[in-house]
């Protein structure tokens, strides 16, 4: 039987962590073959660092333990041997086999959530939205709140008032911006959050009308530290296990079989251990832990110390399936609120936007998570928060503890060059670079600094480790549309478009799957068992009907996913 590490017991009371050995031979018993197997008559991806020189091998064997021990082909003297004694075998019907995705960045019980909520994505203007809502009401009276994600400022001319929904429905009413910076409520909600009486938290705004009272929209940190607490706290336990687990099905559906978790905290840390009590997860989970902006530099350091604590237990020794990597800090909001830090006024309105950490208040957060060996994730969309990000690291952390920033939508070329020089990873989300969700960007921006967006191609070529993700549930999460985009720079969202978001930044095919699997891997450490098919590592696959051809990969379908060797999605 294959020994697995002690799981970690929950006291919800105290909500620490108390180490006991479970008896989790059924769980062995599901999770791995009793013997070998061998996959064949597929084409398992094979390549060099980040993707070059691509090639295809035609068979891995597997032990019993769910991991690789050989990739090539038939004739292999070991595979024949194999055979020899009977090992099980899994015809792959000349499929593609990729390693299995890993989300380089996600929110995990969001993305549940997500999928019980209205969806607004399709909306044009505002009376869709209301239209949308209303229906979703109608449809769900049981439901004590109305949650909708999803929403653009674009939609409705940048305004998010309680007045423009109020009527649509008695109960709270909660939508999500799509990029989950910003979030607009009802008076309902509003209410029942008690906003009127707080304060705007630190890196955050509660818009107010001229007489001071909470209007309807939440933004920024507003939205991360009130609504995002609120929520999870009125959701009963029971709704947000349902909420992961549902998660977890459709990573597995879309070829995941890790993902780094990009905005942990305590809530949602709590949900996820007690689910990972009731059963063992087919997926691997990376987590970072969310600081956000306080009043005292002191309040600053005591979120990185809850992150220091959690991964003295939850590390890749003790708990290599769910593990505390290091902290997430947002330093910016987007471009499409005007909320981005530029170093230039928005064009079209000629707000000046500051990052929301300064390099000084920066800088003492990542020295404290570098010395602790933690990793740091900063959040940085606008060309001065890249800078602040990038200078911050570069002042403050150790090379080689990977850290990395994410987004980097609107780089210099100075800054995406020094990604690569300080071993930066770049945590990049080409779902974000879209054709169809870019058209306010150049009234917003003018078209010189749109030239700059994501200049995946500079990063790559500099040097940086690329890692792919989604920024689920804030845009679709499947990860060949990911790829589509990043390597054709045209809309996954609609297909029809001949529109290109500079075409010149674009990755290769097999770059961008690297970059998806290999890079993720890379970035967070898991590379030691995940991120690629070879020998010593897990037989985490996902098995695809495609072309080899950039073009045509909103084409492709992933058919089935193994995890260690073990089927956990199939078509």
């Amino acid at each position: 039987m294959t020994k697995y590490l002690p799981r970690y017991h929950l006291d919800l009371d105290s909500n620490k962590y108390d180490q006991r050995s479970v008896d989790d031979s059924c769980g062995v018993e599901q999770l791995h073959h009793s013997m070998a197997a061998l996959f064949y008559n597929g084409r398992f991806f094979q390549s060099g660092p980040r993707g070059k020189h691509p090639s295809f091998a035609d068979a891995v064997l597997v032990d019993a333990a769910g991991k690789i021990t050989h990739v090539g082909n038939l004739h292999d003297e070991r595979i024949r041997a194999a055979e020899d004694a009977g090992v099980v075998k899994h015809d792959m019907q000349s499929r593609t086999v990729l390693p299995g995705f890993i989300d380089g960045h996600m929110h995990l019980l969001m993305l549940g959530q997500s999928l019980q909520k209205a969806g607004l994505e399709s909306c044009k203007n505002l009376q869709d939205i209301r239209t949308t809502i209303k229906e979703f009401a109608v449809a769900n009276p049981s439901l004590a709140r109305i949650m909708a994600k999803g929403w653009m400022h674009s939609m409705t001319d940048g305004e998010a008032l309680a007045s423009m929904i109020d009527d649509l429905d008695p109960r709270p009413i909660f939508i999500d911006s799509k990029d989950l910076h910003s979030t607009w409520c009802n008076r309902a909600a509003l209410d029942e959050m008690a906003v009127e009486t707080l304060p705007d938290p630190e890196g955050g705004k509660i818009h107010r009308d001229k007489d001071g009272r909470a209007s309807g929209l939440l933004s920024e940190a507003a939205a991360v530290t009130i609504v995002w607490p609120h929520i999870a706290k009125v959701a009963p336990m029971e709704e947000k296990l349902a909420a992961l687990k549902g998660a977890v099905a459709a990573y597995n559906a879309s070829g995941y079989t890790g993902l780094v978790e990009m905005a942990m905290d305590e809530n949602a840390w709590e949900a996820l251990q007690v689910l990972r009590q009731r059963e063992k997860l087919p997926i691997r989970v990376a987590v970072h832990w969310l600081a956000t902006p306080r009043k005292t530099e002191a309040e600053n350091l005591a979120q990185v110390d809850r992150a220091i604590e959690l991964n003295r237990h939850f590390n890749a020794d003790t708990s290599p399936d769910c593990r505390i990597v290091g902290i997430k800090v947002i330093g910016d909001g987007i471009i499409d609120g005007c909320t981005a830090g530029l170093s230039e006024p928005y064009t079209s309105n000629g707000v000046s936007c500051e990052p929301i950490w300064s390099l000084a208040e920066l800088g003492p957060v990542v020295k404290k998570a570098d010395a602790a060996g933690l990793q740091c994730a900063l959040h940085a969309i606008g060309d001065k928060t890249i800078r602040v990000a990038v200078d911050a690291l570069e002042q403050n952390a150790t090379p080689g503890r990977r850290h990395r920033i994410e987004h980097l939508e609107l780089a210099s070329p100075e800054d995406a060059a020094r990604l690569g020089k300080l071993g930066i990873t770049a945590s990049i989300q080409p779902v974000h670079c879209d054709p169809a969700i870019l058209r306010a960007w150049p009234s917003l921006l003018g078209p010189a600094r749109c030239e700059r967006a994501f200049a995946y191609r500079e990063f790559a070529d500099g040097g940086a480790v690329l890692a792919l993700g989604s920024d689920a549930p804030t845009a679709p999460h499947a990860p060949l549309r990911n790829a589509y985009t990043a390597t054709t720079r045209r809309s996954a969202r609609e297909p029809e478009s001949g529109d290109r978001v500079n075409p010149r930044f674009a990755l290769e095919l097999a770059e961008a799957l690297a970059a998806a699997t290999e890079g993720s891997a890379y970035s967070c450490f898991a590379d030691r068992w995940a991120g690629k098919l070879e020998a010593g590592r897990f037989a985490d696959m996902a098995v695809v009907d495609m072309e080899w051809d950039a073009d045509k990969l909103l084409e492709a379908r992933v058919v089935q996913t193994w995890f260690e060797g073990r089927k956990v999605f199939d078509a």
